[in-house]
């Protein structure tokens, strides 16, 4: 009798446990954004002049494998200019951190799925450890791999943060509503 009491509880607690767990998977509320029309337009035109530009660096040098990161970046720096992830130190600590980790890791211990993940997962210790941390950062790692760019990719990278960055300090600033960055 006592065992079945027992079991019963213990079937209870982890049924508990596994509605607890789903319910984490619902989330709170529902986001619901109120679109600022003129800020949306401010913020298109300045990725359609920061893409543009840094298309013709990247194209030019030989990489444009680089694109897909640096666009992800651009969403960032002028779609949401005042998040922590948007700030100077983020977007080029991010992409030299990531892409020079890839490359190195990918060098010692050459190609393979496993390696692949734990390039990832270095590249987001270093980010969170050097307060570094920019998602689109993460992409360029992973592009870094699997194109087998190799070591010019991280000047590729470097120039175009550090242009876009340049881009954004000009353009953000000249509407009243923006200030960027908010810190380096």
């Amino acid at each position: 009798m006592n065992i079945e009491k027992m079991r019963r509880v213990e079937v209870h607690s982890l049924t508990q446990r596994l509605t607890t767990y789903i319910k984490k998977m619902k989330g709170e509320t529902i986001f619901k954004s109120r679109l600022n029309y003129v800020d949306l337009m401010i913020s298109s035109f300045g990725c359609l002049l920061a893409m543009s530009m840094i298309s013709v660096i990247a194209i030019s040098i030989g990489y444009p494998m680089a694109l897909g990161p640096l666009g992800a970046s651009c969403l960032l720096i002028f779609g949401a200019h005042n998040g922590p992830f948007s700030q100077p130190r983020h977007i080029i600590g991010g992409h030299l951190i990531a892409t020079l980790a890839a490359l190195i890791i990918w060098n010692i211990f050459d190609g393979s799925f496993f390696i692949i993940g734990i390039t990832l997962a270095v590249v987001i210790i270093l980010m969170v450890l050097t307060g570094t941390i920019h998602p689109p950062a993460a992409a360029s790692a992973i592009v870094a791999i699997n194109s087998g760019a190799g070591w010019g990719f991280i000047a590729c990278m470097i120039i175009c943060s550090i242009f876009l960055v340049i881009i954004s300090l000009f353009y953000n600033n000249l509407f009243q509503s923006r200030r960027y960055p908010k810190y380096w």
